[in-house]
């Protein structure tokens, strides 16, 4: 993958290299490269796998559900949190008047959705939601496809500036702030089982 998309964008192993990049200095790459900026470095991350995008489908559908006019749901949405930090969570809920752009101010970011893959797990369990608090994104949810059964964990942050969690679950739930949004964390598990044994029995 990366090879490719060095013959087709020159400098990108030269940014590749960097460790002092700014948003500004990979506006311009393509749009269908997945990748975040990490404390100034340039960081590519594999396709999702199938289930990842399954899941964050499902999510993203139940946020719309409920949802109070003035916000839009967005799907692996670049967020800029700083000049040289851009994430890029699976689900995120921006007010309308920051959907504008690419990528998206961090203040004008409601909540976000990360579902954990393997190539990141310990980013996605650990590294992010300290940034996320640090960038001050009022609530955060991990999706954990990798557990024995498909969880989810809520955390929403206090006066302290650091996030507390609410909810940890392997079964149905509905979120009710900011708004009324019903999850089935137990649906998705079903889900992910029988992809197995259908790549198994392949």
């Amino acid at each position: 993958m990366t090879a490719a998309l060095t013959f087709a964008t020159p400098d990108l192993a030269d940014l590749l290299k960097r460790r002092d990049l700014t948003v500004d200095d990979v506006a311009h790459l393509p749009e269908d490269l997945h990748y975040e900026l990490i404390d100034g470095r340039l960081v590519l991350s594999p396709s999702a796998m199938p289930l990842h995008n399954w899941i964050g489908q499902r999510v993203a559908t139940a946020c719309e559900v409920n949802q109070p006019p003035g916000v839009i749901i967005s799907t692996d949405q670049s967020v800029m949190l700083d000049s040289h930090n851009e994430r890029r969570p699976d689900v995120v809920a921006i007010f309308d008047e920051g959907a504008g752009v690419s990528p998206v101010l961090v203040t004008d970011v409601l909540f976000a959705f990360e579902i954990i893959s393997p190539s990141s797990k310990s980013v996605d369990r650990k590294d992010k939601r300290k940034v996320y608090a640090t960038a001050r994104i009022s609530r955060y949810w991990v999706i954990d496809p990798l557990a024995e059964r498909v969880s989810l964990t809520g955390f929403v942050l206090g006066p302290d500036g650091q996030y507390r969690q609410t909810v940890h679950t392997d079964e149905p739930l509905t979120i009710e702030e900011p708004w009324k949004i019903t999850l089935d964390p137990s649906a998705w598990t079903d889900r992910r089982d029988r992809l197995e044994r259908a790549r198994r029995d392949r």
